[in-house]
Order: structure tokens, then sequence, then C-alpha cells
């Protein structure tokens, strides 16, 4: 079975995605934060990371940056509020597969989930 993280540091968003995952048959693993991620990827491997940008403690950029340092290669898609063009840029120049608004993701998520977890 596939394994999806979901990182956002909002616990009913990270339920939503959760139930959402377990309808379209994927293992979800939630996780508050990047260090929560990071710490996380040192004991399993996952196949897709959803990633918030806005959180405490490690944010999602800093995030994304530490795991292209480890080499870590899953596809990591940007969940976010802001529709930001820089932030769009920036990320994708760090490594991120997509960029995908909060307000679009169950929407999109099942092609999403076909796209990256083939």
């Amino acid at each position: 079975m596939k394994c999806v993280a979901i990182v956002d540091d909002d616990p009913r968003l990270r339920e939503l995605i959760r139930d959402e995952l377990i309808d379209e048959g994927v293992e979800p693993v939630v996780c508050p934060d990047g260090e929560a991620l990071l710490k996380l990827l040192d004991q399993r491997t996952v196949d897709l990371i959803l990633l918030d940008l806005m959180m405490p403690n490690m944010d999602g950029m800093t995030c994304l940056k530490h795991l292209r340092e480890r080499s870590n290669l899953v596809p990591v898609l940007i969940v976010t509020a802001f529709n930001e063009d820089h932030k769009r840029i920036e990320t994708k120049a760090l490594g991120a597969s997509d960029f995908i608004l909060k307000p679009d993701l169950f929407e999109r998520l099942p092609k999403l989930l076909e796209k990256y977890l083939k």
C-alpha cells in the first residue's frame, strides 16, 4: 500500500486529508511540522509528501530544503492557502513537484494521487 505524509499544523485539516486518503486506498501518516516529518523519514519511507508552507518549528520551505539536501527524491506537493507566484517559483526551484492551493486540494486529490503514486 502506498504511503502519503500529510505535513500541516492544522489538526482538523490533517484529519480531513487523512480521511480522504484512506477513502482513496492510501495509507496516511500525519506530521504537525517539518521537524516531525524529518524524524518520521528517519524511521520509514513514504511515497508522497503533502507539505504546508506556513507552520511553526520548521516551515515547509525549510523542510523542503532539508529533504533535498538529504537527496530525498520523494515527490513533494506544496499545499498552501497562499497564492503567491514568488513562493510557487521558489518551491519549484527547490524541487517541489507541484503547488496546490488548499481550497483546490480535495477536488484535485484523486488525480494527484494517480499522477504521483503510479
